[in-house]
């Protein structure tokens, strides 16, 4: 019986070919079969590091229909490399189905370290890294995207999105009408190439700076938007309503600790919003 091999997965570069490891090359090399997500596109990253490795496409209008053949092939000893158009598979990109598949089977999978385009973005962002979310690409259309928004008024980590240029200007304009003009933000654009740009301000200032000229508009964008500060965060009227009435019986220090456990809010923010209170009258 044939030993099942091996399903690597292996990042490609974002932009810069230098960017590209000796691993990922020695490997791509190495391989029975590639499975690329447009085999045009890897096929010139092929060329330019002399591998002659046969590619066939998957993507997500087939990935389901070619998970079963290609694991028929890891069965029968043939190694997969899995790639993308750039950076890491399965970043919001295709594989997962396979690598699901490649898991329930018992089939081998080594992934190797590379380009990510978010990860390189958020380093250089200078916002908060200590703890994050990434969300892949907003919604299309501006309801859906203001709803998938919503929620980062009160979010106190970065939050970070995958943006086309066609809708870069639409996207940051939402963030402006749903999360305030003053949110502040870092879009990364053409990353590792020529032309990267970094542009970190409020939210106004980056839309301002799209508007300016088309030209900006162009290109791949990592958009990151950073938390609010606990302090930040508005006392909910109900909450306050209950610590006034709290506070004519309790210590203010006791009185913001209740308040605090019912609501699930800081204490240090409901007890300075007691003595801005107690100042104010």
């Amino acid at each position: 019986m044939v030993e099942t091999a091996t399903l690597f997965i292996v990042p490609t570069p974002i932009g810069n070919l230098d960017d590209m490891s000796s691993r990922a090359i020695e490997t791509l090399k190495s391989v029975s079969w590639i499975a690329a997500e447009d085999t045009r596109h890897t096929q010139r990253l092929l060329q330019h590091f002399s591998i002659n490795t046969r590619s066939l496409s998957l993507h997500e209008h087939n990935e389901s229909k070619r998970t079963a053949m290609l694991c028929q092939r890891l069965k029968e000893g043939e190694s997969i490399a899995l790639v993308s158009d750039a950076g890491t598979p399965l970043i919001s990109d295709p594989g997962f189905v396979l690598v699901r598949r490649c898991r329930e089977e018992g089939i081998n999978i080594v992934a190797l370290p590379g380009p990510c385009a978010f990860v390189t973005a958020l380093s250089a962002s200078g916002l908060a890294t200590d703890k994050f979310m990434f969300e892949g690409f907003l919604p299309p259309k501006t309801g859906a995207r203001k709803q998938v928004l919503a929620p980062l008024k009160d979010r106190e980590f970065t939050t970070v999105y995958y943006e086309a240029p066609r809708r870069i200007f639409d996207t940051v304009s939402d963030v402006c009408d749903t999360l305030g003009q003053d949110r502040r933000i870092v879009i990364g654009k053409e990353l590792t190439k020529a032309f990267e740009t970094y542009v970190d301000g409020t939210a106004a200032d980056v839309l301002t700076w799209l508007a300016a000229d088309p030209v900006r508009q162009k290109g791949e964008f990592v958009l990151m938007i950073s938390g609010v500060k606990g302090e930040e965060k508005p006392v909910p009227a109900e909450a306050m309503d209950l610590l006034i009435m709290l506070q004519a019986a309790l210590p203010l220090k006791k009185a913001a600790a209740i308040v605090a456990e019912h609501y699930s809010l800081k204490k240090n923010t409901l007890y300075q919003a007691g003595l801005e209170h107690k100042d104010s009258n």
